[in-house]
């Protein structure tokens, strides 16, 4: 059995856990080619192999529904670009506030934690407005589900959040609260290797 307090403090997956999540990625990856035309998986793959950390962060946006996929490369830096890809908001990241602050702000019925401090602890990066609005382009994702987005200063200042979803054929932002929570909303994370 895996002690996964261990895994966390390590950050790093054994040789068989490494071949297996591999494995599973590249299964997606050739599932979905329309969301990375023109990128070859073995360069995925060496990428993720020289580089353990980002392993173990696309590991724990797998365990807790993500899906990740590989959705770009980016042609300045050399990085391969990943992105929830799960038909809904990922299961193992819901009834969330948005960020510390907000769960802090909570005097009663506190939710387990924050989708900032989630995606922190995970080595992820939760999606801006641009890169959900993009990953729509890809697919059809949170129809009966919903997703923090990273906020600007300007509102957090003001105690407020956004979130995203997709109804009726159409992308819409919203905000609500920071510290609200929802069994129904959870958030999506990037990942660059």
């Amino acid at each position: 059995m895996i002690n996964t307090k261990d895994m966390t403090t390590k950050k790093k997956l054994s040789a068989d856990q490494s071949k297996e999540l591999i494995k599973v990625l590249k299964l997606r990856f050739e599932r979905n080619m329309k969301r990375h035309k023109g990128i070859e998986w073995d360069k995925v793959q060496a990428k993720l192999e020289a580089d353990p950390s980002k392993l173990w962060s696309l590991d724990e946006m797998e365990v807790s529904g993500g899906e990740p996929d590989v959705v770009g490369f980016d042609k300045k830096t050399g990085e391969y670009i990943f992105y929830d890809c799960a038909e809904e908001s990922p299961k193992g990241r819901r009834s969330v506030c948005y960020d510390h602050e907000a769960l802090a702000s909570r005097k009663e019925n506190k939710p387990k934690d924050s989708a900032i401090n989630m995606a922190a602890e995970m080595g992820i990066d939760i999606l801006t407005e641009e890169e959900y609005r993009e990953l729509q382009t890809l697919g059809e994702f949170d129809l009966k589900t919903s997703s923090w987005i990273k906020t600007p200063s300007g509102i957090r200042k003001l105690k407020g959040a956004l979130f995203c979803d997709r109804r009726y054929n159409a992308v819409f932002v919203y905000h609500n609260g920071a510290e609200s929570y929802y069994a129904a909303r959870g958030f999506r994370g990037a990942l660059r290797v």
